[in-house]
């Protein structure tokens, strides 16, 4: 668009006109209303009401799609900050794309669906992002996995399948925060108004914590995998000594305490405690190939493997 020249106005107020083909593509006529907002190196960031009211509404054609592919743009609407979707079909809606609705609806935090007929369903994001905090999300998110993680490791240690089970259905609540945590990153990114009410000062950092929900979200798929075995071994168990399955119970412990030094310091931005998390990364490091030399030959090393991606993810 070019440079501008700036005019002073007054003794302290100075003015820019606006593109006038940027005026009409976003409907900014005189009297509206427009946000300012200071970036990095100096730069500001005019958004116009238009953007900041958003498309809210999405309907999904089922007749184009079979019910996975339904399910799945349900999910992706719900990440690009839709309030309201309609699914509907050129007939009646089948029993597949239906239960395609209600699968989606289960695994996302404040979708329900408020109409239905035949040929339609419509359903409603409740979710207001004043009422979330990014940091507290990444947060509450840590903890699940590592939750995950202390009942599939001790399910295994005692044989438990009813532990196991547990760390299991706690994956659908772990992949629900991480998902809101992707609606909430892209609605704040493209209205920077946003950014301030889920805990931010400025846009850039929701990069770095897109970054960080996924390897958290990916923290939490490794537990599932560990309650897996547990669930898939005779036994429930391994066939390791007490001494061995002690270590790997010290060794969770020691990426329970990474993960969660690692969290903090990325929601406090603070370069010193990152820096001791790579310490007790390094710290930790060698003892996945301990435990795995001193393993029987056997088909259960992806427990430790699990248990490595963990901390490996963390320290990322």
């Amino acid at each position: 668009m070019g440079t501008r020249k700036v005019q002073q106005l007054g003794p302290s107020t100075l003015a820019m006109t606006l593109p006038a083909e940027w005026a009409r593509s976003q409907d900014v006529v005189k009297g509206d209303e427009v946000t300012v907002r200071e970036g990095g190196r100096g730069s500001l960031t005019v958004t116009p009401a238009s953007a900041r009211q958003g498309e809210t509404e999405a309907t999904i054609h089922a007749t184009d799609f079979d019910a996975d592919a339904v399910e799945r743009a349900i999910v992706g609407q719900y990440v690009l900050g839709r309030r309201i979707i309609h699914v509907e079909s050129e007939a009646a809606l089948d029993s597949a794309h239906i239960n395609a609705v209600y699968s989606a609806e289960t695994q996302l935090m404040g979708l329900g669906v408020v109409e239905e007929t035949p040929a339609r369903i419509t359903i409603r994001c409740s979710v207001d992002p004043a009422d979330f905090d990014l940091n507290n999300l990444l947060e509450r998110l840590e903890n699940t996995g590592s939750t995950m993680r202390g009942e599939a490791v001790k399910a295994l240690a005692h044989g438990n399948p009813d532990l196991a089970q547990r760390a299991l259905n706690r994956e659908r609540q772990a992949n629900k925060i991480f998902v809101l945590l992707l609606r909430l990153i892209f609605t704040a990114y493209h209205d920077p108004g946003l950014a301030r009410t889920v805990g931010l000062d400025e846009g850039f950092p929701l990069v770095g914590y897109r970054s960080v929900a996924k390897n958290l979200e990916l923290v939490a798929d490794n537990a599932e995998d560990i309650a897996e075995i547990v669930m898939a071994t005779d036994g429930h168990t391994l066939d390791v000594d007490q001494a061995t399955m002690r270590r790997i119970r010290e060794f969770t412990d020691a990426v329970d305490d990474v993960a969660a030094s690692a969290v903090s310091a990325a929601v406090n931005r603070d370069y010193d405690a990152t820096v001791a998390v790579r310490e007790q990364f390094s710290a930790i490091e060698d003892r996945e190939a301990d435990i795995l030399a001193d393993l029987p030959e056997m088909n259960h090393s992806s427990l430790v493997k699990s248990e490595t991606a963990t901390w490996r993810r963390a320290e990322q």
